[in-house]
């Protein structure tokens, strides 16, 4: 048995008897089909039934490629010229689902719900995270080990970004941001795991700023956020250093206070505390220097087959943490107009504490 059939048989157990998961091209599809595809304009769907097997949807230009990626048997096709919402039909009818309660990825796209709906008129419908997210939260050794690995590719990327020291200074954001990105690619990176983030000077108050045409100067707190895709897990990591020169005067303060709060949430990680436990002592730390109000985000989020997704490190997430639970901690403060500082690093919940996957200086003298 595959890990993605393994995954399919445990969420059928969590199926009522009356219900059905209906996934398109999205994470939840690849967890547990293994099929990896972009969603695009023509129907494709998973059917997965509370019990017996599955059955994919798929155009018939894409019958090859799922027939050979995928453990599921049973492929039915249309083509262009066909109805698919026949095939629809026919399937439900097959899987004994056409009139269950359909949990739908919450991504699916609102011409296909509305086709979903037209085509089984009797069906009623929720999302499939309702299950899927209590399964995905959990990293198998599989995910570890890919998570592990992305994490060293951004790992030693910044290590080499940090070289550029002086060099650095006098590059554009875009520049720097397309330099990280072919080392990310020489290092390993199958995909990059978001749009890089290079914000520099004022621009570091933007938590997203994503990478413009402002030129690095000398004393310039540069924030960098990025990650690498590994077999289709993320990695996700943010250091803020100064490449040349001399920071403005609070700037060292700020930074203290950011990697305080960031080790002393992730030294309370362990299985049985709560998601805002870690938000809280984070955030204890940087309101008792003082910067409170510039803390203006959440302390982490998980990180699995999408950058974001549950747990999140928040107030009022109340969910004990588990093991093989992966997210990120990245306090950050941010003073509008002048720099910000972020330090983020990804935690494995082990079983009897963490595991850090980013291990590079998280200093900022470069």
């Amino acid at each position: 048995m595959t890990s993605f059939e393994a995954r399919t048989r445990e969420c059928q157990r969590q199926l009522a008897d009356d219900e059905a998961l209906v996934l398109f091209p999205s994470p939840n599809c690849y967890y547990l089909g293994g099929f990896d595809e972009e969603p695009g304009e023509r129907h494709f769907f998973l059917f997965v039934p509370s019990s017996g097997d599955p059955a994919f949807v798929v155009p018939e230009l894409y019958a090859e490629q799922v027939q050979t990626s995928t453990w599921v048997e049973d492929v039915r096709t249309w083509a262009d010229d066909e109805d698919p919402l026949e095939v629809v039909r026919e399937v439900a009818a097959d899987l004994d689902v056409a009139d269950a309660h359909l949990l739908l990825d919450a991504t699916m796209w609102a011409r296909f719900v509305l086709d979903l709906q037209r085509a089984l008129p009797d069906a009623t419908v929720g999302l499939a995270d309702e299950v899927l997210t209590a399964l995905r939260v959990r990293k198998d050794e599989h995910e570890l080990d890919a998570l592990r690995e992305a994490a060293d590719v951004a790992d030693a990327v910044v290590e080499g970004v940090r070289d550029l020291g002086a060099d650095a200074v006098g590059m554009t954001e875009r520049e720097l941001a397309r330099d990280v990105e072919s080392r990310l690619y020489e290092h390993g990176a199958e995909t990059l795991a978001f749009d890089i983030i290079v914000g520099s000077g004022p621009n570091g108050a933007q938590p997203h700023h994503g990478a413009g045409d402002r030129t690095i100067e000398s004393g310039d707190p540069v924030v960098l956020d990025f990650g690498a895709r590994v077999d289709h897990y993320p990695s996700d990591q943010t250091r803020t250093v100064v490449f040349d020169g001399d920071p403005p005067a609070e700037f060292e303060t700020v930074h203290e206070t950011v990697r305080e709060a960031q080790n002393a949430a992730v030294s309370i990680v362990e299985p049985g505390v709560e998601a805002q436990e870690v938000d809280a002592v984070a955030r204890s730390v940087i309101e008792d220097a003082g910067y409170g109000e510039q803390f203006v985000h959440r302390t982490g989020h998980g990180v699995g087959l999408e950058v974001h997704e549950s747990p999140y490190i928040v107030d009022g997430n109340d969910r004990e943490l588990e093991p093989g639970m992966v997210f990120s901690v990245e306090p950050g403060i941010y003073l509008d107009g002048e720099f910000g500082v972020r330090i983020e690093d990804l935690v494995v919940v082990t079983e009897d504490g963490h595991e850090r996957l980013n291990t590079t200086p998280r200093g900022w003298r470069v």
